[in-house]
Formats: C-alpha cells, structure tokens, sequence
C-alpha cells in the first residue's frame, strides 16, 4: 500500500486533536529525505472526498508551519476547507493575511472563491469592499454569477443606486450571443441540418396515397 494511503488511514482513526494529528504527521515525514509534498497533496483530495474538512485544515496548516508548500494553490484549498468547516471568519482572515493585498494578480478563480464565501456567509460589507478593489485594478469580470451576487449585496444594503451602476456597467455579461462561441454554433447548426435531411428522407419513402405502404404488402404477399 503507498505511505500516503497508510496516511489516510491514521488520520481517519484519530482522534480531533491538534496535537495527535501534528505528531502523525511529523512520525510519517521522519523518514523521508525530502518534503512529501506530492504525497501529501495526493492525501489531501483523498480527505476532500470524503468532506474531512477539519483534517484537510489541520494537514495544511501542519505542512504551512513547516515552510512547505505555501502557493496560491494551497491557500485556496485552505480557505476552502474553512468555510466547508463552518469557520468563515478565520477564511476572511487568511484572505487577508496571505491573498488579498495583491489584487491586482490573484487569480480570478480565487476571487470569486471569496467572493462567493463573503455571500454564502452574509458578510456583505467585505464582499463590497473586495470588488471595489478589483475593479479599482480594471480587472475584467469572467461571469454574470459575480456581478449578480455584488448587486445582490447592494441591494440588501440598500444601495440601489450602486446596484443600477453595476448592473449596467456589466450588462455585457447578461447578453451573450452566439457569436462568442461561432464553433458551437455552428456545429449545432449542422446538427439541425442533418435531422431536417433525415426527415425529408423519411417522408419521401411513403406517398400521400399510401403507395409506400401498399407496395410493402404487394412484396409481402409475394414472399408468400
């Protein structure tokens, strides 16, 4: 069995402790010569599918006081993992602490991760605040989803005068047409084309008269 299922299965039987699950994790890595950070990652989505959010908290932050692995990647799936463990306040804090002072590059898929936590967790203020600071850098907006939870913030704030800015502002996002994706397009097209042929094609075997039909009996009652 490979070391990082061997993992999974000793976090799975200990006990919610800090302690015991720092000290398995610390007997675990003893022997290697480098940083298991590949294995590790591997143990880590093990325990997203199973919803062990507590553990995937407790995992990263033992690997982070390590001074491993601390990428952008890790911090999304540590904020995450919060938020999924009912600690939304402590995710706004490591947003801030680690992510959102550099607004201007963090990853949209980030962004729209806290965005949507501020959302799901009524902390409205902040998810204001986070898109001002965004759009103060010109960042493009990637969906409608985004601008439809921002004027729904402002909405329930009251600021309707806000929400009609932008709404409008990004009514580009709520009007997509076919021409941004003339590939699709045009495959379907072709697609409706051939079932209208096929159509045709199965009209044209039987006349209005019925002499499809009748000239299926004629050679069955040959055949007999």
């Amino acid at each position: 069995m490979m070391r990082w299922r061997c993992l999974i299965l000793q976090l799975f039987d200990l006990k919610d402790s800090k302690e015991a699950v720092y000290s398995a994790l610390d007997a675990w890595v003893a022997w290697e010569k480098s940083f298991p950070v590949i294995s590790l990652k591997r143990a880590l989505i093990s325990l997203e599918k199973e919803e062990q959010w507590h553990r995937v908290v407790q995992v990263i932050k033992w690997m982070l006081s390590k001074g491993q692995g601390a990428t952008m990647g890790t911090y999304e799936q540590l904020i995450r993992a919060l938020e999924k463990d009912h600690r939304a306040e402590e995710a706004h804090k490591i947003w801030v602490k680690k992510i959102g002072h550099d607004l201007h590059s963090v990853p949209w898929r980030v962004c729209d991760l806290m965005i949507s936590i501020y959302y799901r967790n009524n902390m409205l203020e902040r998810l204001v605040k986070l898109f001002k600071g965004l759009e103060s850098f010109d960042r493009k907006l990637p969906s409608k989803a985004i601008v439809q939870k921002v004027a729904n913030a402002y909405e329930t704030m009251g600021l309707l005068e806000e929400k009609s800015r932008v709404l409008e502002m990004y009514s580009g996002l709520f009007c997509k047409t076919t021409r941004e994706h003339p590939r699709k397009s045009r495959r379907a097209l072709k697609k409706s084309e051939k079932r209208a042929d096929g159509r045709e094609k199965n009209s044209s075997g039987t006349s209005e008269d019925g002499s499809g039909s009748a000239t299926s009996n004629l050679r069955t009652e040959i055949v007999e």
